[in-house]
């Protein structure tokens, strides 16, 4: 209240944002059960994922070593270019067979948990 007897109020909604924002930096943070349903299903996909990506590339710099002799033009690295390329490519057509498996049993795993969460929510 100011002299005149009137009351005066300014809102900010940026600065409301900001406000909330270094709040939440300070309280702990609590976990409810659809974050814990959604970290379960990241977790029973990173494994997968990691695996296959780590084929990915490894199969990849297999077949670009292959592909490299190939191009050399010598007749000794000819076949043996071949064979190291293939070898990559099959590395490469692994990648995703694997991130099926693993992410399907690390899915088996929790499986439970999983479900047990979703009835909770809903």
């Amino acid at each position: 209240m100011d002299d005149k007897g009137t009351f005066e109020y300014n809102y900010s909604a940026e600065r409301a944002r900001e406000v909330e924002a270094i709040k939440r930096k300070y309280e702990e943070p609590k976990e409810d059960k659809f974050e814990q349903l959604k970290a379960l299903d990241r977790k029973a996909e990173r494994r997968g994922r990691i695996l296959s990506i780590a084929i990915g590339v490894i199969g990849t710099l297999i077949l670009g070593t292959g592909m490299s002799m190939v191009m050399v033009g010598q007749v000794p690295y000819f076949i043996p270019g071949i064979v190291i390329g293939v070898a990559g490519a099959l590395a490469l057509g692994c990648a995703y067979p694997v991130y099926k498996i693993v992410t399907k049993k690390d899915r088996d795993k929790v499986a439970g948990q999983v479900l047990e969460l979703a009835k909770q929510i809903q």
